[in-house]
């Protein structure tokens, strides 16, 4: 890059403040976490157009120089040749006023190519902006041999401060005062191609694979997700979270990413399982901030969800922190949304009573309670400087519990004080046999809790779960604490994992499950050294007879599978138990699985070697058919394997994404062998470099069963009933069936293609109640044993 050098009346000046490492020569870009996410800035950039668009700089008058198109390209069918230069800055240039900005960051490249025989053996180029005047600013630079086409690649950023009204960017050869006495060495003629220019965005994908096939924590490892709340709904459990992805933004160098930003959160992330393993991404909800459901909000924490029937409708109120100051709350037609603010102003603040000493108002849990009271838990941080200091050290008493209004968006009444020992924040309420049980996060000391005091015995360590047990929701003096719950996570996972923690517990299907967060994700990005990016985990949790809390154990296998995976069904292809290398994003159509008024996401920056899976997908005996994929393709020649029990077992079928670019579209592919419980996994081929195709839902179609009509009846004979069964036959090979009434079994035997058989039941009295007939039928089909079983209903009849 030129560095400070003065060119006619102009400055140049070197590649801008906080610019990124620029990739040099024809090599490509290091791997790194960046995506060029925004459109193609130039028009015309390959010259298929011929000329649209282009001239030769004229930023001072004697830069000139002669434009023409080639058939010479790098690639398509046109490049544009530079003839006639006068100056090292002659060049092909464009317009790109109002379409940058100052402070955003860019991606620029070129292709570049000189064939002069009299020239040195190898030519540095410059891609470069002029902003007006003097202003002039190297993005990018190559250093090509003869005869060889060479790429200009690099990134850059505009200065915060930088007037943009004028922006143009042009090719050119280094600057030398007098160009002229040698110009077969500063004015050979070149020839240019592919020129782009894209806002230059950091990606939050995630290559590593963050959740190991086998286990089961942390739930998710394509994004980041903290202070988990478990909600039971209609079957599925949704975990509501801190979206801490929000400000994840790896260094395209190093892979790192800043520490989090707390003070950057406004988005709440939502997941739903119903077999706690296979979990579905269903996006963030916009929450805070300008464009958020509650305006009047700038963040959303710690979220907590209850669902309660108000004035006739069932209703589900999602409460948040926003910051430390105070708390509020959003209603929801369901627990996907959609979600608007019934409230103006936040629901827990300083003018809630009994909370004038709290100093973090934050960390709502609500409870609704079997009569249907709710009730909504809140607060943490330093201890009032009121209290002696080993006061302030193991009772703080900086949580409290309130009433909720029959509508849940107001508070009823005054906050009642809990005196959890040694507390810190995440207070959480569930009940389980008319005992009420609440969970909170421990502190770690230091001037805020009264310096350096001797800890109550048996009191919880700093960084730790502890929990009380009360006969009544509002009532919790220190003499109603239990015990630790759940230790630090560090203690599992190791270094790198430590901090405070958030948590909540769920009954599902008769079990009861605890959820925790701890950096695991972060740390195999990163290793030891993590940035405070969490993940959430779950495990279950287990009583004593005296209904006392068996201390939980954290580890990365995690919660078993409640039931098998049923893959016969639209489902969507967010729904993962395991990935490697992909990102998600909304699209703006309904969901396939979940209905209109649920946010729609798809499976995009899918590569080649990426790949998602489904744990113990069920198939049945009969297996599966086929499977049809919904998607968009991105590139040419892109394709899905679909492999059983790893991303490298066998294929059992293979999807053609072979429809058009740009547009959605389903593909379908048979599958041999897919029979029984297997895990699934979708492996993703293409080109590689390209964005391949995106994803939006998945069907698997079963094997038809054995194609028999089945009709039962009833007759008279004599003064006697007597059910009957006819069986015919629809294939086109010969099965073996049965037939099994509450009068005995009897068997067809050989049921010839489109032939039929009947088969009778003697009654042996004269009326019988109304009933039904099951037939079951076997046969070979290529090879494999298939069987199926049909139910044939009769009606009842006297015949006295």
């Amino acid at each position: 890059m030129e560095h400070g050098l003065l060119r006619s009346s102009r400055r140049r000046i070197t590649a801008v403040a906080a610019a990124l490492t620029l990739a040099v020569g024809s090599a490509a870009v290091a791997a790194a976490p960046v995506q060029a996410a925004s459109p193609n800035l130039i028009v015309n950039g390959g010259f298929e157009d011929g000329l649209a668009s282009w001239f030769a700089n004229d930023g001072n008058a004697s830069d000139t120089a002669t434009l023409s198109t080639t058939t010479d390209a790098y690639s398509g069918t046109g490049a544009v040749l530079v003839t006639n230069r006068s100056t090292t800055g002659s060049g092909p240039m464009q317009n790109l006023s109002g379409k940058v900005q100052a402070g955003k960051t860019y991606l620029v490249t070129a292709r570049v190519k000189y064939e002069n025989a009299n020239s040195p053996a190898t030519k540095q180029f410059f891609i470069t902006m002029h902003y007006g005047g003097s202003t002039y600013t190297n993005l990018g630079t190559v250093t090509v041999p003869r005869g060889q086409w060479g790429l200009i690649q690099g990134t850059f950023t505009i200065p915060a401060g930088q007037n943009v009204s004028t922006a143009r960017i042009f090719v050119e050869t280094p600057w030398t005062a007098n160009p002229s006495t040698a110009p077969d060495t500063h004015l050979m003629d070149f020839k240019v191609d592919d020129v782009t220019l894209q806002e230059y965005v950091v990606s939050k994908t995630i290559e590593v694979v963050g959740k190991l096939p086998g286990e089961h924590n942390p739930l998710i490892g394509h994004k980041f997700g903290a202070d988990g709340f478990g909600f039971v709904h209609d079957g599925r459990v949704y975990l509501y979270m801190t979206n801490d992805t929000q400000g994840y933004a790896p260094n395209p160098a190093t892979g790192v990413s800043p520490g989090i930003n707390y003070g950057d959160i406004n988005q709440i992330t939502v997941i739903s399982s119903a077999d706690l393993v296979n979990w579905t991404d269903h996006g963030e909800i916009q929450v805070a901030g300008p464009n958020g459901v509650a305006p009047f909000t700038g963040n959303s924490w710690a979220p907590g969800i209850a669902k309660k029937v108000v004035n006739g409708e069932e209703k589900f109120f999602l409460y948040y922190a926003n910051g430390g100051g105070s708390s509020n709350v959003i209603t929801g037609e369901s627990p996907l949304g959609p979600w608007t603010s019934e409230r103006t102003s936040t629901l827990i603040n300083g003018s809630t009573p009994g909370a004038e000493d709290v100093a973090w108002k934050f960390d709502p849990a609500p409870l609704v309670d079997d009569d249907g009271q709710a009730y909504l838990y809140f607060g943490g941080g330093p201890a009032s400087t009121s209290m002696p200091p080993v006061e302030r050290f193991n009772n703080p008493k900086n949580i409290r519990s309130i009433k909720l209004g029959e509508n849940m968006i107001a508070t009823e009444g005054r906050a009642a004080v809990v005196d959890a020992p040694v507390a810190f924040e995440a207070g959480h309420v569930f009940k389980r046999e008319g005992k009420y049980y609440l969970s909170y996060s421990s502190h770690f000391g230091g001037n805020d809790f009264g310096g350096n005091q001797p800890r109550v015995p048996g009191y919880p360590g700093g960084g730790q779960i502890g929990y009380m047990i009360s006969d009544n929701p509002m009532s919790w003096p220190k003499e109603t604490y239990a015990g630790v719950l759940f230790p630090n996570q560090s203690q599992f996972f190791g270094a790198g994992t430590g901090g405070n923690n958030h948590q909540s517990v769920f009954e599902f299907e008769g079990k009861f499950y605890f959820t925790y967060h701890a950096p695991t994700l972060n740390k195999r990005i990163n290793g030891n050294t993590t940035q405070g990016y969490r993940s959430p985990h779950i495990q279950e949790l287990t009583f004593n007879p005296d209904g006392t809390i068996q201390q939980v154990v954290g580890d990365y296998a995690g919660v078993n599978q409640v039931r098998n995976f049923n893959p016969y069904r639209v489902f969507e292809a967010e729904t993962v138990g395991w990935s490697k290398g992909i990102a998600t994003g909304k699209v703006d159509s309904a969901s396939a699985e979940f209905g209109t008024p649920a946010p729609n996401l798809v499976v995009r920056d899918i590569d080649e070697g990426d790949w998602t899976a489904l744990s113990a997908v069920d198939f049945g005996a009969d297996g599966a058919a086929s499977v049809t994929a919904t998607v968009r393709a991105l590139a040419a020649d892109g394709s899905i394997e679909v492999r059983l029990d790893s991303a490298s077992g066998p294929v059992v079928g293979t999807i053609p994404v072979d429809t058009p670019t740009g547009e959605w579209a389903q593909v379908t592919a048979d599958l041999q062998g897919a029979t029984g419980v297997h895990d699934v996994y979708f492996t993703y081929r293409g080109p590689a470099g390209d964005d391949l195709f995106e994803i939006d839902s998945w069907a698997f179609e079963a094997v038809p069963p054995l194609d028999l009509s089945v009709v039962a009846d009833t007759r008279c004979v004599g003064e006697m009933v007597m059910v009957t069964v006819r069986a015919a036959n629809n294939e086109a090979i010969h099965v073996t069936a049965s037939a099994t009434s509450a009068y005995g079994s009897r068997p067809f035997g050989s049921v010839p293609p489109g032939k039929e058989k009947f088969r009778s039941f003697p009654t042996g009295t004269a009326t019988v109640p109304a009933g039904e007939v099951t037939v079951t039928a076997t046969a070979t089909v290529d090879g494999e044993p298939k069987s199926a079983s049909y139910k044939a209903s009769y009606a009842a009849r006297s015949c006295g």
